[in-house]
């Protein structure tokens, strides 16, 4: 890296996007699990442990661009943040970071969501069929239903799991005496994304839903955005409707952290002995 420590922005894009597929591909039949047990219908209606890796190409297709996105985001971010207070980092700057990584790769992750999450619960065949469907039903418009629950989970996650990172870090580089590897600093990434997954599952779960809507001709939404969602979805399942999903959320967030990090870093190092940045 450069000596401030900055990460050039073609460079993130590039190991953000191979670590994002990493992710996505290896550990979609827990994000299959996830949907359909957050879904209205219910886990078996919507699928049971059937076709686990249904809408396997959509997520894939949209994982190494959203990752991409929020990796050179993020990196931009930060070093403008740093040249603010003349090189020094602080929490706040990483999660500010973050937070504007992940409003602009939602850009792509809500659409992917959209065809991927249809596909898991058994709506659409093939990926062709699902990006025509959602397409008549409401044109361009149709691949960003969610999108604003989707920030609104996105951001407070990266609050809460930023912070915690950063002191798991410390705390471990203070008990050894030096400073924390790459592994460790995967598996502290891996501890706070968990209890960061943990607590925003609600807005996981009000996601879920407004995604999956289908609204009939002439009836109203059910979900009309993320207040009502998880006020709706309290009324009739209680505080249990809110975390449908936890378990498998928590594991794939908690496995995936230690791989997506780990896949950055590396990549990251592989690409820069090239000697092309």
């Amino acid at each position: 890296m450069s000596e401030e420590g900055n990460v050039p922005f073609t460079l993130a894009l590039i190991a953000g996007g191979i670590a994002g597929t990493s992710v996505d591909v290896a550990l979609h039949p827990l994000d299959t699990f996830r949907t359909r047990l957050q879904s209205q219908e219910g886990f078996f209606k919507a699928g049971g442990f059937r076709g686990a890796y249904k809408g396997l190409f959509s997520a894939a297709l949209g994982s190494a661009p959203g990752a991409a996105l929020f990796f050179s985001t993020y990196e931009t971010a930060k070093t403008v943040s740093k040249s603010m207070t003349n090189g020094e980092e602080h929490w706040m700057q990483h999660s500010a970071s973050s937070s504007c990584g992940e409003v602009m790769a939602c850009l792509v992750r809500v659409p992917t969501a959209v065809v991927t999450q249809n596909m898991q619960v058994g709506r659409y065949s093939s990926f062709m069929e699902a990006v025509g469907s959602t397409y008549k039903s409401g044109g361009l418009g149709a691949f960003y239903v969610g999108y604003a629950t989707t920030v609104q989970r996105e951001i407070p996650f990266s609050f809460i799991q930023f912070p915690i990172y950063e002191q798991l870090k410390k705390t471990w580089a203070g008990w050894q005496g030096r400073e924390t590897s790459a592994v460790q600093g995967a598996a502290c990434g891996s501890v706070a994304g968990a209890v960061a997954a943990a607590l925003t599952c609600p807005l996981d779960v009000a996601k879920t839903r407004i995604v999956l809507e289908k609204v009939e001709d002439g009836a109203a939404k059910r979900y009309t955005g993320t207040m009502s969602a998880l006020s709706l979805i309290h009324a009739e399942e209680g505080v249990a409707g809110l975390f449908k999903g936890l378990a498998p959320r928590v594991t794939w967030i908690t496995i995936g952290g230690f791989i997506f990090f780990g896949a950055y870093e590396g990549t990251q190092k592989a690409l820069w002995t090239t000697g092309l940045w």
